[in-house]
């Protein structure tokens, strides 16, 4: 019987690598000169700060540049509405999604079984482990779970057949 897993992963060190380097363009930019805006990473949680809504919109916008050029997928950011202080700075939480939750993955189980293909989904741990006896049936799973609007990057790994 051939299987894949359904996985949602983010690599650390590309994310580390994309916040280092936003962190240089802003310390090196004209128009952030004097301000204290630069973004803080813990784990899966990044920090934006900045003097304004408006610096952190433009440092949402170069951290999203950097992340794209390092290939990780936007659609893993869970970003929180911006918080002013009573000091008036600005800060915003941007929280990096990995693994896939429970609801998530029983939304992919009903979307594989609602296809009507031949083929078992099950949920185990952090990732949907799909199989089937034919390989373009997985292969045609695939392709339906790229087409849906799932709003979190999934990788499709361990394929055997």
């Amino acid at each position: 019987m051939s299987s894949f897993d359904v996985v949602s992963e983010v690599d650390s060190q590309e994310v580390r690598n994309a916040v280092d380097q936003a962190n240089r363009e802003i310390a090196s930019r004209f128009d952030f000169k004097g301000s204290d805006a630069r973004i803080d990473q813990t784990e899966w949680l990044l920090t934006l700060h900045a003097d304004d809504e408006f610096k952190i919109g433009q440092v949402r916008d170069i951290l999203h540049n950097k992340l794209t050029k390092r290939t990780v997928d936007l659609h893993c950011l869970d970003e929180s509405p911006m918080e002013k202080s009573s000091l008036g700075r600005a800060r915003q939480e941007i929280r990096i999604r990995h693994g896939i939750d429970t609801d998530l993955a029983r939304k992919i189980v009903k979307i594989i079984k609602e296809s009507k293909l031949k083929v078992q989904a099950a949920i185990q741990g952090e990732q949907v482990r799909v199989s089937a006896k034919s390989r373009d049936d997985l292969q045609m799973v695939m392709a339906l779970l790229r087409k849906q609007k799932l709003n979190q990057a999934l990788q499709y790994t361990n394929f055997r057949d």
